[in-house]
């Protein structure tokens, strides 16, 4: 335990995680009162919407308006993610925090069914959104590794092959000049195991001790905070999460894919660990409740059904001191 971070950053990606899977329809000023509502709890990066093809993913039909409606809190990041440049020059044109990143896919099938594009088509690709960036001035921060856990197409993934796909994208930015700030290992469909998260991240560090690696978790078969949890255990100090679990890839290849892991969940694990997030846990709890009533169903969140231990300490606190 003795390489806990002292405090761990959360990227919140519940606003388009769960609005590009969620059959909706849901109403653009609901969308746009979730993402003011998680930039008051002490989040300082909300990833608001995808721009993507809305005859694939109906729910980002609506993006620009999105974009354009939110009031921004000073402080907060308001991003987006874009798949190709024809994404990247509608989203530019928005008032959110656009920055570049490199992906890739561990599994060369996933890649085809959520870009269109093999592996070999997508580092082409990803060498003319990096001259794009260089021309628009957009700073490249980080790049992903997806499915890099496993595969719903291929099956399982070798850590060696995430650790290869990482030298890919690590060669490209070089050649560009670039710094990444991290590395992102996605468990996209939602395989990941604790021992696997200790295989793959040991590959990774063991070629590249210093890289900063972040983990973007999904919960499908319900490992995923006991993956967050190995992963905290070997200093992992960022993460990807969900408000309230909502989300899931479209393109998973399994109807039962879930979202990321639960920020809320993941907030209250790292506190109960001594472990800082700079959010208000209780403000994060309304807010999963907020967007489980606005999509009108369930959501696998714990922690926002449970409630915090703020209120039962107080009184022992409080007893204690008299």
């Amino acid at each position: 335990m003795s390489d806990l971070p002292k405090r761990i950053r959360i990227h919140e990606e519940g606003p388009r995680e769960g609005f590009q899977i969620e059959p909706g329809p849901i109403a653009t000023e609901d969308k746009v009162r979730f993402c003011e509502a998680l930039a008051e709890t002490g989040l300082t990066e909300v990833q608001c919407v995808s721009f993507v093809d809305p005859r694939r993913v109906p729910g980002m039909a609506d993006a620009v308006d999105v974009a354009q409606a939110i009031q921004q809190k000073p402080g907060v990041h308001y991003t987006a993610i874009a798949l190709n440049l024809k994404g990247y020059e509608r989203a530019v044109q928005t008032p959110l925090h656009i920055t570049g990143g490199l992906q890739m896919s561990a599994s060369n099938t996933f890649s085809i069914h959520n870009t269109n594009k093999d592996n070999a088509e997508t580092l082409v690709e990803q060498r003319r959104q990096l001259g794009f960036f260089r021309e628009r001035g957009i700073p490249v921060d980080s790049a992903i590794v997806m499915t890099a856990f496993g595969c719903n197409f291929e099956g399982a993934i070798a850590p060696e092959t995430v650790r290869d796909c990482v030298a890919a994208l690590l060669e490209l930015a070089d050649a560009f000049g670039i710094t990444l700030e991290r590395v992102r290992l996605a468990d996209t469909v939602g395989w990941a195991s604790p021992l696997q998260v200790q295989r793959v991240v040991g590959a990774v560090r063991e070629r590249w001790p210093d890289l900063p690696l972040s983990l973007h978790l999904h919960d499908t078969r319900g490992t995923g905070l006991a993956n967050a949890l190995v992963a905290l255990q070997m200093g992992i100090a960022d993460f990807d999460s969900s408000c309230a679990g909502l989300g899931g890839c479209p393109f998973a290849g399994h109807k039962g894919a879930a979202g990321n892991i639960c920020t809320e969940d993941l907030v209250f694990m790292a506190h109960e660990m001594g472990i800082e997030t700079g959010i208000d846990l209780d403000a994060l709890i309304e807010c999963a409740r907020m967007i489980e009533t606005i999509v009108g169903h369930p959501l696998p969140g714990k922690v926002m059904h449970g409630g915090s231990l703020t209120r039962y300490r107080t009184p022992v606190a409080a007893g204690a001191a008299a």
